[in-house]
C-alpha cells in the first residue's frame, strides 16, 4: 500500500532522471570572465617581473649613478622643460614640432591625393603626367629625409632668388617634409583607389556619371576610408621626423635639448624631448590600432576577408 499516492514522480524515477541528465557547466559568460581575469593577472605579473628585472639591471650596473646624474636628475629635467635664462624651453620648442607636423600634414594630404589621382589617369594623352608622378614618387621615396633637408634648407637660400631664397627655416622644414612624405602617402592613396573593385566604377558610369564624377563621388570616398589607418601610421612617422629639422637650424624640441646639453653638460633635455614625443605619438598609435580592429570586425561581420 503506497504512502505517497500517484500525484508526483517516484523517488526512483527522480534519481534516474538526475543520473541521466548531463553535468552542469558554468555559464559561458562566467567562464569568459574567469579566463579574462586569469589572463589579466598573468599579464600584470609578467610585466612587473620584466620591468623589475630591467630596473634591477640598471640600478646594479657600474655606471648607473653617472647615468642618473646625466639624464634623470629631477632639477635638470625641470629646468630643461621650462627653460632657463640661458637656454630655450624644450616644451616651447616641442610646440614648433607640432606646428611643423600639422602644417605639413594638411599639405601632404592634398598633394599626395593629387599625385595618386594623376598616376591613375588612363589614356596615352596623360602618359607624361603619369610618368612625372611616378618619377616624383620614386625620387623622394628613395632619398633620405635628412638629405632632402640639407638640399632644401641650404640649397634654396644659396640660389639667392627673391622669393624662394628668403623664406624662414620653418618654411624650408615644411617643404622638405612635404616632398618626402607626399611620395609615401601618394602610394597609400593609390593602394586604396586600386582596392575598389572596377564594378563600382562601371555601376557609376551606367548611371550616367562621367569618369571624373565616378572617381570623386564613388571611388575616392571609399578609398579614403580604407586607408585611414595606414595614413595615421605615416603621420606618426612624420611627427617623429620633425626632429630632423633641427639640422637646418630651426629651434624646436630637439634643438632646445641640444642647447641645454651644450650649456649645462647634461642630457636631461633629450630625455624631456623623448618623453614629449612619446606622449604625442602613443595616443595616435592606439587610435590607429582601434581603427584597424574596428575595420577587421566589420569585415568579419560582413563575411569579407
Amino acid at each position: 500500500m503506497g504512502t505517497g499516492g500517484d500525484s508526483g514522480p517516484s523517488t526512483h524515477q527522480f534519481l534516474l532522471e538526475e543520473a541521466e541528465a548531463p553535468p552542469r557547466r558554468p555559464a559561458p559568460a562566467r567562464k569568459a570572465r574567469a579566463w579574462r581575469g586569469r589572463n589579466l593577472a598573468i599579464s600584470v605579473a609578467s610585466t612587473v617581473l620584466l620591468l623589475g628585472a630591467v630596473l634591477a639591471i640598471f640600478l646594479t650596473s657600474p655606471g648607473s649613478a653617472q647615468i642618473r646624474e646625466s639624464f634623470f636628475q629631477p632639477e635638470h629635467l625641470k629646468r630643461a622643460l621650462v627653460g632657463s635664462e640661458f637656454t630655450p624651453s624644450v616644451a616651447a620648442g616641442f610646440v614648433t614640432n607640432i606646428r611643423l607636423m600639422l602644417t605639413a600634414e594638411v599639405i601632404i594630404l592634398v598633394l599626395a591625393l593629387f599625385i595618386a589621382v594623376i598616376r591613375g589617369i588612363p589614356g596615352p594623352v596623360f602618359f607624361p603626367f603619369r610618368a612625372l608622378a611616378i618619377g616624383y614618387v620614386d625620387l623622394f621615396r628613395g632619398t633620405p629625409l635628412i638629405l632632402v633637408l640639407f638640399l632644401v634648407g641650404f640649397g634654396l637660400p644659396a640660389l639667392q632668388l627673391e622669393v624662394i631664397s628668403t623664406q624662414s627655416q620653418f618654411t624650408y622644414g615644411v617643404v622638405a617634409l612635404v616632398l618626402v612624405y607626399s611620395a609615401y602617402v601618394a602610394e597609400v592613396y593609390r593602394a586604396g583607389i586600386e582596392s575598389i573593385h572596377v564594378s563600382q566604377t562601371a555601376a557609376a558610369r551606367s548611371l550616367g556619371l562621367s569618369r571624373w564624377q565616378s572617381l570623386r563621388y564613388v571611388v575616392l570616398p571609399q578609398a579614403v576610408r580604407r586607408v585611414v589607418p595606414p595614413l595615421l601610421n605615416d603621420f606618426i612617422g612624420l611627427q617623429k621626423d620633425t626632429a630632423l629639422v633641427a639640422i637646418i637650424g630651426l629651434v624646436e624640441g630637439v634643438r632646445s635639448a641640444q642647447s641645454y646639453a651644450s650649456r649645462y653638460f647634461n642630457f636631461a633635455g633629450h630625455v624631456v624631448a623623448a618623453i614629449l614625443f612619446v606622449l604625442m605619438t602613443i595616443p595616435l598609435a592606439r587610435f590607429t590600432d582601434y581603427l584597424i580592429e574596428r575595420d577587421r570586425r566589420k569585415r568579419q561581420a560582413r563575411g569579407v576577408r
